[in-house]
């Protein structure tokens, strides 16, 4: 039965670990940079103009933010990170909640990791990207902000995103644009195929 991706609802944010729903949907989870386009991206999948919070001042996504697709799935909205003017204390606390989240192997079905195709991958990214590997769950990396590459910059940049984050040849590498919805097939496909709801 085909997913309805409008009928997306906010489940919960979830500040500790006992918010984290364990109701064997599978889950989603998205990670990226405070001013990646994270929520541009999910607003994008999802044809909705603001379901995941576009902040004005980068860094507003402070939980674990649970969304309910038709029932089917749940999109993971985790924290930004490397940018947001946030205290240290509230920093760590978010570390260890995001901690928390991937040391638990029943939780994720498929990390999606976003970074600025405009730019290398930062430290945070690596680390990111890293704790995806160490979770031993499929993940696969959007390459965000596609619109604002010349063509010519399109390749080489990919190719540097996968080799500063040590890609190996199974994890995708989705060339993406938030603005004017490139990539989001291949991104929906990849989601729903983790998810369940698709046949390989």
């Amino acid at each position: 039965m085909p997913i309805n991706l409008q009928k997306a609802e906010f489940l919960r944010s979830a500040a500790s670990p006992q918010d984290f729903p364990r109701d064997n949907l599978p889950q989603v989870a998205f990670a990226g940079r405070s001013n990646v386009g994270k929520s541009s991206v999910i607003n994008r999948l999802l044809n909705r103009k603001n379901l995941a919070r576009v902040g004005a001042a980068p860094g507003k996504t402070t939980h674990i933010n649970y969304f309910n697709i038709d029932g089917a799935f749940y999109l993971v909205d985790l924290p930004g990170y490397g940018y947001a003017k946030v205290s240290k204390a509230e920093r760590d606390r978010w570390g260890r909640l995001m901690e928390r989240y991937f040391a638990d192997r029943a939780l994720m079905s498929l990390g999606v990791l976003i970074v600025d195709a405009r730019h290398k991958p930062t430290a945070d990214d690596c680390t990111m990207a890293q704790w995806y590997k160490d979770a031993q769950c499929p993940f696969l990396v959007v390459a965000n902000k596609l619109d604002k590459l010349k063509k010519r910059e399109i390749e080489p940049n990919l190719q540097q995103i996968r080799e500063v984050l040590e890609l190996d040849n199974t994890v995708k590498l989705i060339p993406f644009s938030a603005e004017k919805g490139e990539g989001k097939q291949e991104l929906l496909h990849e989601i729903l195929r983790h998810a369940g709801v698709l046949d390989s």
